[in-house]
């Protein structure tokens, strides 16, 4: 069996580690890597294991930025609600 194969027949699915130590360093720049996640997620062009990915990291950071927003939002309401005072 070739590798296409086993892969579910989609030709180009597998990425090389040049390829995905490129994808990482665009996916860490600020704002940038949100615009590429978007399109790596959204795009009918991208490999299949790069959009599954990039669809799990966009997920985990809006959980992540939720948590944050939490977080913010209950030390500023302790801050204020006057308990140290």
């Amino acid at each position: 069996m070739r590798d296409e194969e086993n892969l579910g027949g989609e030709s180009g699915s597998v990425m090389t580690m040049g390829e995905w130590i490129i994808t990482l360093i665009i996916s860490s720049i600020p704002l940038v890597g949100i615009i590429a996640l978007l399109i790596w997620a959204f795009s009918s062009n991208t490999p299949k294991c790069k959009s599954n990915w990039a669809k799990a990291w966009l997920l985990l950071q809006v959980v992540g930025y939720m948590l944050v927003a939490l977080l913010w939002g209950t030390l500023i309401g302790i801050l204020t609600s006057g308990i140290f005072d």
